[in-house]
C-alpha cells in the first residue's frame, strides 16, 4: 500500500513531467518564445551536421565479470535512487553513476548538447512525453531497444509512441499520467452538493460541457472558483486531441485548427464569462499559495503525480478527494522514458539496466516512493497497485481509480517537433485573458497566430 510519507518528493514531480512554473501575472513571453523557436532551430542545425559517435565499436564495454561504469541522467524525482543501489548488489560488478538535473527543461537542453557533440551524453538518458518527437528526428544517435520479449510489457499507446516508422524502439517507458478528477468535498457539501465519490462522477458527467455545467452549478451556491485556472483545464482537453497542432509531416496547423480554436472558445467562455475559474497560473507561487486557503478553487484534473503536489501545497487543508471519472473519457498527462545514446561505450549493458529500471516490479517501487505511476500494463494489474490508497484523499482507493482511467486511454495525441513550443504559446494566449486581463479572446488568438507563424 502506498501512504504519504514522500509528499514533499511528490510535490517536485511537476518539474519532472516537464512543466515549469509559469511567470507571474502581467508577465508576457512572446520574446521568450520567439528566442526559443530560433535557439531550438540552430540546435537542430547542430544535430543535423555533427556527426555523432554511431554505438560503441564492441557495443558492449567491458568483458564480462570486469567492473562497469554505467551512467545514468534523470530529472527531478524519478524515484530510482534505491533502485540504483539494488541493481548494484544484484551486479557487483557494475557501480552507477547518477546524474540528476533539476528540471526536465535543463535535462532536454543538456541531452540536445551531447547529441550535437557526439560526446557527453550518460549511457541512459530519459526523455520527457512532450519532446519525444524532437529527439525521434534523430534515430542514429540511440540505439535501438527493439526486444521481443517486452514487446507487450507496456500500454499499447505508451510503446507505440516510442516506435519508429521503421520498427525501431528508441526508449521504455517510465511513468504515466492518467487523468482523474480531484474535488473538495468539503466545498461541495457547502454548497448542497454530492459528496461521495461515486454520486460525484455521476455529477460531474461525461463530457467536457457537463463538468462546465457542473461548475455553474457550484459557483452559484458558493464562494469559491470551481477550478484554478484554465491551464489546468487546457491540459486535459488538447490531450483528448488526435492532431492538435502538426500533422504528420511537420506542417503547423495550431492556429488553423478548428478543434484546437474551439477548445480554446470554451475554455475561455467558462474561465471568464462564467466565471469558474480562480484565475490562477498554474505553477506560480499564486497558484501554490491558494493550495491554503480554505475556499478557492473546488476541482482539479488530477493525473496520479498532481496527488503529491495537492497534498504537499495543502497540507493543512481537509476534504480533498478523487472521483474516477473525467471529461471526454481518458486523457493521459505526462510520462518519460528511457534512452540509450548511442555514442556510448557500455551500449548491451545499458539496455540491460534500462529494461530492468523499467521492469514492473521496479515501476511499483517507484510508485511506493514518489508516486510515478505505472505504465506496464503487469504493475497495473497487479494487488500492489490496486489496493493502494491515499489517506490525506479520504483514503480513496487511488492505485484502482486510477488503473481504470489509464484504461480509459486509448491513444496519445500526435506529438510533433513543435509540440513544446506550440503548446507554451496557446498557454500564454488563454493566461493573457484569464490569468493577467490584459487581453480578450480575440486580441490573445491573435498574438498565436503570429507566434505560428514565426514557426512556419
Amino acid at each position: 500500500m502506498r501512504t504519504t510519507d514522500h509528499a514533499e518528493e511528490n510535490t517536485s514531480a511537476a518539474a519532472r513531467q516537464g512543466r515549469q512554473p509559469a511567470p507571474g501575472p502581467g508577465v508576457h513571453r512572446r520574446t521568450a518564445l520567439l528566442r526559443g523557436i530560433a535557439l531550438t532551430s540552430a540546435l537542430t542545425l547542430t544535430l543535423t551536421a555533427c556527426g555523432g559517435s554511431a554505438e560503441g565499436e564492441d557495443g558492449g564495454g567491458a568483458a564480462e565479470g570486469e567492473p562497469l561504469t554505467l551512467s545514468v541522467t534523470t530529472f527531478n524525482e524519478f524515484g530510482y535512487e534505491e533502485l540504483f543501489e539494488e541493481y548494484e548488489e544484484l551486479n557487483e560488478d557494475i557501480t552507477i553513476e547518477h546524474n540528476k538535473i533539476d528540471t526536465a527543461e535543463n535535462a532536454r537542453d543538456s541531452l540536445r548538447n551531447s547529441l550535437g557533440a557526439g560526446q557527453g551524453a550518460s549511457d541512459i538518458e530519459p526523455i520527457e512525453v512532450d519532446w519525444l518527437a524532437e529527439f525521434q528526428q534523430y534515430p542514429d544517435r540511440f540505439a535501438d531497444l527493439t526486444d521481443p520479449e517486452l514487446e507487450d510489457r507496456w500500454l499499447d499507446w505508451k510503446y507505440e509512441d516510442a516506435t519508429l516508422e521503421d520498427g525501431s524502439l528508441i526508449g521504455y517507458g517510465t511513468d504515466s499520467g492518467p487523468q482523474a478528477v480531484c474535488y473538495r468535498a468539503d466545498l461541495f457539501e457547502e454548497a448542497g452538493l454530492p459528496t461521495e465519490r461515486e454520486e460525484v462522477a455521476d455529477f460531474l458527467g461525461d463530457t467536457w460541457e457537463d463538468y462546465f455545467a457542473a461548475g455553474r452549478e457550484f459557483v452559484a451556491e458558493s464562494d469559491s472558483a470551481w477550478y484554478s485556472g484554465s491551464d489546468n483545464i487546457w491540459q486535459g482537453m488538447i490531450n483528448q486531441v488526435e492532431v492538435p497542432y502538426q500533422t504528420e509531416d511537420g506542417e503547423v496547423i495550431a492556429d488553423t485548427n478548428p478543434e484546437v480554436r474551439d477548445l480554446y472558445d470554451q475554455v475561455l467562455e467558462a474561465s471568464v464569462q462564467d466565471e469558474l475559474s480562480a484565475g490562477l497560473a498554474q505553477w506560480s507561487g499564486d497558484w501554490s499559495d491558494a493550495f491554503q486557503r480554505e475556499e478557492t478553487f473546488a476541482t482539479m484534473m488530477c493525473p496520479g503525480w498532481m496527488l503529491g503536489i495537492i497534498e504537499g501545497n495543502a497540507s493543512e487543508v481537509e476534504g480533498w478527494d478523487i472521483a474516477n471519472t473525467f471529461p471526454g473519457g481518458g486523457g493521459n498527462w505526462g510520462g518519460s522514458y528511457l534512452t540509450v545514446p548511442s555514442q556510448g561505450e557500455n551500449i548491451e549493458a545499458s539496455k540491460e539496466l534500462a529494461a530492468w529500471l523499467t521492469a514492473p516490479e521496479q515501476q511499483l517501487k517507484a510508485f511506493d516512493v514518489v508516486g510515478a505511476f505505472p505504465s506496464t500494463t503487469e504493475a497495473l494489474e497487479s494487488e500492489e497497485l490496486l489496493s493502494a490508497t491515499e489517506e490525506y484523499f479520504n483514503d480513496a482507493p487511488t492505485g484502482e481509480i486510477l488503473a481504470e482511467r489509464a484504461e480509459a486511454v486509448e491513444t496519445q495525441p500526435l506529438k510533433g517537433t513543435e509540440y513544446l513550443t506550440i503548446n507554451v504559446a496557446i498557454q500564454d494566449a488563454i493566461n493573457r485573458v484569464d490569468v493577467d486581463g490584459i487581453d480578450d479572446p480575440e486580441s490573445s488568438w491573435a498574438k498565436f497566430v503570429n507566434d505560428m507563424e514565426a514557426l512556419r
